[in-house]
């Protein structure tokens, strides 16, 4: 991705990081500015983490890319996507952002920025599984997929839809090896 003359999102997303050439958001909040349609966090701070531990694999991180594509289309549309290419990352201001965070391999929470009250992020670290902050509901670890189908939970028809549709993402929606 070339990089924009005037970067629209100042230091609340990585310009640099490679995923952005995806339309990924990497940013080091878990509360960000901007209303993206799905970020990775990608600090980690010591022994209260609540930022990524480890990067994407590719083959996560074109998961990540396809969850924001399944948002636009079901969501917003063709006319929406030809107005968001023209920044380059997604953002719209209905959105309620989800903010993925890697624990480790095949280790993954998430979080909806609206959030108050509960855990920082479903599920919850590895460094407070186990004790008086678990999430216990989904103590983890979940894959990175299994978050997103939990995040799906109100919609899941739809999300099962888009991942049958897509085995090149998803290979395990339609039985096919990984």
């Amino acid at each position: 991705m070339p990089k924009t003359t005037a970067w629209p999102f100042g230091t609340d997303a990585n310009q640099d990081d490679p995923l952005t050439a995806l339309r990924i958001p990497v940013v080091s909040s878990f509360n960000p500015e901007w209303k993206y349609i799905a970020a990775w966090i990608d600090v980690d701070t010591g022994p209260y983490s609540w930022g990524s531990q480890e990067r994407p694999t590719d083959t996560e991180a074109a998961m990540l890319a396809s969850y924001i594509d399944e948002y636009i289309h079901y969501f917003l549309g063709d006319r929406e996507r030809q107005r968001m290419l023209k920044r380059p990352l997604d953002v719209e201001g209905r959105v309620v952002t989800r903010v993925f965070v890697k624990y480790g391999p095949d280790d993954w929470g998430y979080r909806v920025v609206t959030w108050q009250y509960g855990p920082l992020f479903v599920p919850t670290g590895p460094k407070v599984r186990g004790g008086e902050h678990e999430y216990a509901k989904h103590p983890g670890p979940l894959s990175l997929e299994q978050v997103m189908d939990l995040d799906h939970g109100i919609y899941p028809k739809r999300w099962l839809d888009w991942k049958t549709a897509h085995p090149d993402v998803f290979p395990a929606a339609t039985g096919q090896d990984a």
